[in-house]
């Protein structure tokens, strides 16, 4: 998928990627005593560079006080593996305006040592709770027609955004290093699956042929392209007959992985909502909740390592 396209999505970006300049990247000579939420610094050079050659003008966000105390919130509510694994393996966050997307996780140049991570976020997210910004997300794959009656809304919550962000970040590092889903070099290879993928997915982004939807294939995460919102009701019907917990879930098995983990964490752990409303003239005609689908509900056994002590 090409930079522009990857841009287009409006949303942390399918690959993680992969950066050599040893210019920017500090190498890990010991190990990092600083508490999570204490490692912002700027994005790396790399990041910059992406974005300006897209057309954007990315610049560093200075957090206030109380931006930091909602970072600092963020970390403290992950998974018991994701804090651990984050200690080791996290070497910065950054905060950036004008940028295309939500995050951007990529790898650095750490030389002989561990791979370590930096996440870039839009540091408008600080500003959202996760209703506000998932609906807003939600809403990037339809396109209004006509006397717009229809509404998309998700219900997430009242909690910060960057909480949902931050988790689906994090579980992209944690399953780069615990090989939850197969690392490919290629789109198009097809490996052997993992536990999680097996059944699920036939490539890292072709979903199983059971799955395979000629209306669901149309959706933004899979074509790149929006669909009229009148049909956002047969959308969410179909999405709701898949193992997958969001339309964006469907967009590769890393992001697969990254939105089963986020939305169960923030309903079964945290305790709140997590629905997607389909009205027209504000009369509901879709519901889909993920974590009453029963496809979706099988694959859940597979997160429990993310809390065991």
């Amino acid at each position: 998928m090409n930079v522009s396209r990857r841009f287009s999505l409006s949303i942390s970006v399918w690959l993680i990627l992969f950066f050599s300049s040893a210019g920017w990247a500090q190498k890990q000579d010991s190990i990092d005593t600083r508490q999570l939420y204490q490692r912002i610094q700027i994005a790396p050079e790399s990041v910059f560079s992406m974005f300006r050659d897209a057309g954007m003008q990315p610049v560093n966000r200075v957090l206030t006080p109380g931006q930091k105390e909602k970072v600092r919130h963020a970390f403290e509510r992950l998974p018991p593996l994701h804090q651990r694994l984050l200690t080791a393996h996290l070497q910065s966050i950054s905060f950036m305006d004008n940028m295309p997307n939500t995050a951007l996780t990529s790898l650095l140049d750490s030389g002989n040592g561990p791979n370590m991570f930096n996440i870039t976020f839009r540091a408008g997210l600080l500003d959202e709770t996760i209703s506000e910004w998932a609906t807003w997300k939600e809403n990037t794959c339809f396109e209004p027609v006509g006397n717009v009656r229809y509404s998309v809304r998700v219900e997430g919550g009242n909690l910060d955004a960057i909480l949902y962000v931050l988790m689906h970040e994090a579980t992209h590092i944690v399953d780069a290093v615990l090989n939850i889903t197969p690392h490919v070099v290629e789109a198009q290879s097809v490996v052997k699956p993992t536990r999680f993928t097996r059944g699920v997915w036939r490539k890292m982004n072709v979903p199983d042929d059971t799955y395979l939807d000629s209306l669901l294939e149309k959706t933004r995460f899979r074509s790149g392209k929006l669909l009229s919102i009148s049909v956002a009701p047969a959308v969410y019907r179909k999405l709701s007959q898949t193992p997958y917990p969001s339309l964006y879930a469907m967009a590769a098995w890393s992001e697969d992985i990254a939105e089963l983990a986020t939305i169960y964490h923030l309903t079964t752990q945290l305790n709140q909502p997590f629905y997607v409303v389909v009205t027209k003239d504000q009369v509901e005609l879709a519901r889909f909740e993920p974590m009453k689908n029963a496809l979706v509900n099988q694959r859940l056994k597979q997160l429990s390592v993310f809390y065991a002590n």
